[in-house]
């Protein structure tokens, strides 16, 4: 059953969730994801489930709708109620992605985010009508709001244009915002432009109240200039390692627009994050899983067929100066030294 309690999607760092697994069995690890979601919570930073991090494509329906779950319980539990549960539902028809959708709101998701499968890249690429018609029929027949998630590295390089997402942002009122993986900060500022404009919520009103249109990057790397031309945040798997960091940056950025005197610290941190994101990023999921190991005490590897981070690579990746800088303000800022 989905929560009649009201969970509104703001502003903020969001981080894709790792999906963790019993070594023998590669069965859920559901106590190492609880105690993640609880961990990253307490620093302020809110959960998505079953994304690209999250192993989506590794997932069946009950697995995913058994992350919702559990993953609600513990928020509840530990008395993060007011804390919205992102789901991804993007599947290789729009049938089944619809489908995934209701499933998310039935197992308590509270918004949906959807990448278009990369398949069929081959015909839609450049297919502005078959792309279009994509979202907007998924978000017309979704329960909760749904994110647009342009991933063209995910998607056979189906990368969506500035003007197609905000046509998409004003003719589709369930559409809640967009995570840009693409990495392209031109389009976050022309999208952005639109859409926190004051004027934009009175003329494109959304069909939830509770969920205004996001533009969210989907690096930390340009959280700092993302915040001067308004967008809202990102969602990154960086603050799945460093949520205390990353969740500083956001408010030092936000801070720094009406307060200039906080901006050489902002641009402080967001070099040490930048160089850290580009570094981490390159290990991908097995890299970030291995991190958290060593960090947390759980982390374990991907679903095969997604091989595990080789030895050599991960002792590089953990000596390496940007993952060390990362680790050291990470400490410092969570009071763990």
């Amino acid at each position: 059953m989905a929560s009649s309690v009201v969970r509104p999607l703001q502003p903020g760092i969001y981080a894709p969730i790792p999906t963790f697994f019993a070594p023998e069995t590669e069965d859920l690890d559901l106590q190492s994801f609880s105690s993640h979601v609880i961990r990253l919570a307490k620093a302020g930073v809110r959960p998505l489930l079953s994304g690209s991090m999250g192993e989506a494509h590794h997932l069946s329906h009950a697995e995913r709708a058994t992350l919702i779950k559990t993953a609600r319980r513990a928020l509840d539990d530990a008395g993060f109620t007011s804390i919205p549960i992102i789901a991804g539902t993007g599947a290789g028809s729009t049938r089944e992605t619809i489908q995934l959708s209701i499933e998310a709101a039935e197992a308590g998701a509270d918004y949906a985010i959807v990448i278009c499968s990369g398949y069929f890249a081959g015909a839609l690429v450049g297919n502005k009508k078959a792309l279009k018609a994509f979202w907007s029929e998924v978000a017309e027949k979704s329960p909760i709001p749904v994110i647009i998630y342009n991933y063209p590295g995910a998607s056979g390089g189906i990368d969506l244009d500035s003007d197609l997402i905000t046509e998409l942002a004003t003719e589709s009122p369930n559409i809640a915002g967009v995570k840009l993986t693409c990495g392209n900060v031109g389009k976050l500022t022309r999208i952005t432009a639109t859409v926190s404009d004051p004027s934009f919520a009175t003329l494109h009103p959304r069909k939830n109240p509770y969920a205004p249109f996001l533009v969210l990057g989907g690096f930390t790397d340009f959280i700092l200039p993302s915040a001067f031309v308004d967008a809202h945040g990102a969602i990154t798997g960086l603050a799945n390692v460093a949520p205390y960091a990353i969740e500083k940056l956001f408010e030092l950025s936000e801070k720094s627009k009406k307060d200039l005197s906080l901006l050489p610290e902002a641009q402080r941190l967001q070099g040490i994050i930048a160089r850290a994101d580009f570094t981490i990023a390159k290990a991908s999921i097995a890299g970030t899983k291995f991190l958290l190991e060593k960090l947390y005490g759980y982390g374990g590897k991907p679903r095969k067929p997604l091989p595990p981070i080789e030895a050599d690579a991960a002792a590089a990746l953990w000596e390496h100066p940007h993952t060390v800088e990362l680790v050291r303000l990470e400490r410092e800022l969570s009071g763990k030294l």
